[in-house]
């Protein structure tokens, strides 16, 4: 199992695959595995203009799940906003039992995993889902239209990287945007803005109350089941990189927000620009307007505790690791899981932990031997559970 896992990762690490545009890998990896399991049926589910998502069946038995997107492509101009850097990732690489590349922690680990375990279960059915990683503008997601166009089992293994347990709950997610409005100008006469110099040079305003209702929203987590709530600024703009002689109008600032207890996002939003808008109204921002739009991403979910796919998979936990599933409580990690349950699944999530390679850490590193103990966990639950 190890040297085709191996396999499996060099032949992903040669195929860009990043969200949206995964067509070449998903075909690349169907007539790959088509030669090498020729008994197995593999296709390739396409959808959006580029996506594309690895699906195959083995008769009756539970789903499968991981991505083949890598949400990022390691080649991509994209990438430096977030990495600070252009220069080129290295190939996989492996020393020992460990194996580092590009993308083997949001996907290529995991998925290779359940790739193997399916080939080798004899049973069930495997979803390596295109366009699988959050992103705002991405249209309809692999997964989605697998769900649109195939009948569903009653429940499904989300394999993915994560914390050294088994998960059953999963947070929800949502983004915020704000936006402070002024007036523009130009650089050579500040006062011609509001407020005098331009919005953006009071960015420092914002953030620092952004920065206390962060504190404020973690503090009132009530830490139900598995798991907790999490939020970062993930992006902020204003202005015109061509044109910085003028003064925006505008200053935008973008927010990831993990919800693991029930929350409504237009209630937090609205509460979220009130305090903004009180803050700002103390401030140089006086005359500007304040507005928080909520965008959902997904509701928290959660599977029974005594539901059958949990009982099988903490029993494989056990007889693999030799102990019980350690607990675990504020996860704030959302993956398709909640679209799994909101479908009717029950789904547990389960997968090796990777962590930045030393040399780069735009590359992820894992224990082979580890990856290795998942992939037979999801083979045995391919193999025991019923459709």
């Amino acid at each position: 199992m190890r040297q085709q896992l191996l396999d499996v990762l060099h032949l992903l690490d040669a195929t860009p695959a990043p969200r949206g545009r995964e067509r070449t890998a998903a075909h690349r990896l169907r007539a790959w595995c088509a030669q090498r399991w020729p008994h197995v049926e593999w296709q390739v589910a396409e959808h959006g203009p580029a996506g594309g998502s690895l699906i195959a069946t083995h008769g009756a038995g539970p789903l499968l799940y991981s991505h083949l997107d890598t949400s990022l492509d390691d080649g991509g101009a994209d990438n430096q906003l977030v990495t600070g850097s252009a220069a080129p990732v290295a190939p996989l690489g492996v020393d020992g039992d460990v194996v580092a590349g590009f993308g083997l922690g949001v996907a290529r680990g995991p998925a290779a995993a359940a790739l193997v375990a399916f080939a080798e279960a004899g049973a069930g059915r495997l979803l390596l889902a295109g366009s699988g990683t959050h992103r705002r503008t991405g249209g309809i997601t692999g997964l989605e239209a697998y769900a649109d166009a195939y009948p569903l089992p009653h429940s499904a293994i989300v394999a993915k990287c994560g914390p050294p347990t088994l998960l059953w709950h999963e947070p929800g997610a949502l983004y915020l945007t704000v936006r402070v409005t002024g007036r523009s100008g130009a650089a050579m006469a500040a006062e011609s803005a509001t407020p005098p110099g331009g919005v953006v040079t009071f960015a420092g305003v914002v953030l620092d109350e952004l920065a206390r209702w962060r504190t404020a929203y973690l503090a009132a987590d009530p830490r139900e089941g598995q798991t907790g709530r999490a939020c970062g600024i993930g992006a902020i703009s204003g202005g015109w990189p061509d044109k910085p002689d003028l003064l925006p109008a505008q200053l935008r600032i973008d927010l990831y927000v993990v919800t693991g207890d029930p929350v409504e996002p237009k209630v937090l939003a609205d509460e979220l620009a009130d305090r903004l808008r009180a803050r700002c109204a103390r401030s140089e921002l006086r005359d500007c307007a304040v507005e928080v739009e909520a965008e959902p991403v997904a509701a928290a979910a959660a599977t029974p505790a005594d539901a059958p796919v949990v009982k099988a998979a903490q029993a494989a936990w056990l007889d693999e690791f030799g102990t019980r599933p350690p607990p675990i409580t504020g996860w704030t990690g959302s993956t398709d899981g909640v679209v799994l349950r909101a479908r009717g699944l029950d789904t547990v999530r389960l997968g090796p932990q990777a962590k930045p390679a030393a040399d780069d850490p735009r590359r992820d590193a894992l224990s082979l031997a580890q990856l290795t103990a998942y992939a037979r966990i999801y083979r045995r639950l391919l193999t025991e559970l019923p459709a």
